[in-house]
């Protein structure tokens, strides 16, 4: 009987890989996580590895446990830790301007789960396309013609009706789609909601764009992912959060993508496997009361 080679393609069985047998630390001294036996992966940066590896109880009033998938649960801290919600726009929802079913299905879930996150002092971050006129000068030619069909339209162009002109911003397309522009609206009057522009498809793809400058000014280190589209703005960015060393967790039920089966599948894939972690909004309603 052949057996699979023991180095061979380790992130292959992560997602339902046994718990670890003993405690361990991974990281160094100022950036680290520590995994325990019960499945516990400890993000805080709270308490290294003790000799005695007790694994630390849940102090409740500044952390959360969230059941991820896998087999595991993350402990966060609260006031290091932000949702992270991307183009959920008119452009990309909004029925006027295309069919996005399954993204349009994330709105409700959406909807529940910003309350619960704000009541236990989690940001929500709505990282949106907003650009300017100076920024049409300098984007790059494949997204521009990403965005422009048989050569025609594109950023800053006119869109019909009064959508206003293409992700620009203050644009109505640019607006968030329907009750997710007035729960925006209640959340930064309340000082809880954040609204970050990006001008490329990954929020942080270049030195000190808003939302790395925003996460590393309020310390944050843990983000919870969702939006639209799965496989393209949501995973650049949550790769591009991967590669700088925040703790990334893919939220499944609040993200979406118009792609062809297999596009979602594989995001949430390599966010499980490899990059970060999945939960879903169940999860952090349930952690979150």
């Amino acid at each position: 009987m052949s057996q699979v080679p023991i180095h061979d393609t380790p992130i292959l069985g992560m997602a339902t890989r046994p718990r670890v047998s003993k405690a361990i630390e991974y990281g160094n001294t100022a950036n680290f996580w520590v995994e325990y036996p019960s499945g516990l992966m400890d993000l805080t940066r709270s308490q290294h590895l003790t000799a005695s590896a007790v694994e630390p109880s849940l102090v409740s009033s500044t952390q959360l446990d969230i059941p991820v998938t896998g087999d595991r649960t993350i402990r966060v801290d609260k006031s290091k830790a932000a949702a992270v919600i991307i183009d959920m726009q008119n452009f990309f929802l909004h029925p006027e301007l295309r069919v996005h079913k399954t993204g349009l299905e994330c709105v409700d879930p959406l909807l529940k789960v910003i309350g619960p996150l704000r009541k236990q002092g989690v940001k929500i971050l709505w990282v949106n396309w907003g650009l300017t006129d100076q920024e049409l000068k300098t984007i790059p030619p494949a997204a521009v013609r990403g965005f422009m069909k048989g050569g025609f339209g594109g950023f800053g162009t006119e869109l019909p009706g009064n959508f206003g002109r293409l992700l620009m911003r203050n644009a109505r397309n640019a607006e968030l789609y329907g009750p997710l522009q007035e729960e925006y609206l209640k959340g930064q009057k309340e000082g809880t909601d954040v609204w970050i522009h990006k001008n490329r498809m990954g929020g942080i793809w270049g030195h000190q764009t808003a939302l790395d400058l925003y996460l590393k000014e309020n310390g944050i280190t843990t983000l919870f992912f969702g939006g639209v589209n799965a496989d393209q703005c949501v995973s650049g960015t949550f790769i591009d959060a991967y590669f700088q060393g925040y703790d990334c967790v893919m939220v499944e039920d609040i993200t979406a993508t118009t792609s062809p089966a297999g596009g979602l599948e594989n995001v949430l894939y390599n966010a499980a496997n490899s990059q970060g972690f999945v939960t879903n909004t169940s999860n952090i309603i349930s952690a979150s009361s």
